[in-house]
């Protein structure tokens, strides 16, 4: 199992990369392998200031739809737009080619309260 040690973690397994003050966003490997081939990832809150732990979206398998949980306080600035013709991207490269979303974050100490990799393993039970 791939777990970045570079990223930061959410309890409900979304990854956030920080860049500046713009996080990107997607769901673990372990998330994607738990929800099986993934169909469809739906954001209607682009341009959208949501507080942290807000549902920013949806992603649907092929046997069950979840919540996406915003792990920051911010606006939602992008969406990766190529999970509408290629959603199977994030269950092949969830780190990469398969992130969701850019944050403009509002309180970067939000970050603070974020899991390490190593948290996120032992929350697992990796």
């Amino acid at each position: 199992m791939n777990i970045p040690s570079e990223l930061k973690y959410t309890k409900d397994h979304e990854w956030i990369r920080i860049e500046g003050d713009i996080a990107v966003v997607g769901i673990t490997d372990f998330a994607q392998g738990e929800l099986g081939d993934i169909v469809y990832v739906e954001v209607e809150t682009v341009d959208e200031d949501l507080e942290k732990e807000a549902i920013f979206g949806t992603v649907e398998a092929v046997k069950t739809v979840s919540d996406l949980f915003l792990p920051l306080s911010g606006e939602i600035i992008e969406f990766n737009e190529a999970l509408e013709d290629a959603p199977e991207k994030v269950n092949s490269d969830p780190y990469g080619e398969g992130w969701m979303i850019k944050i403009k974050m509002g309180d970067t100490s939000e970050v603070d309260e974020l899991l390490s990799a190593a948290d996120y393993k032992v929350l697992i039970g990796a």
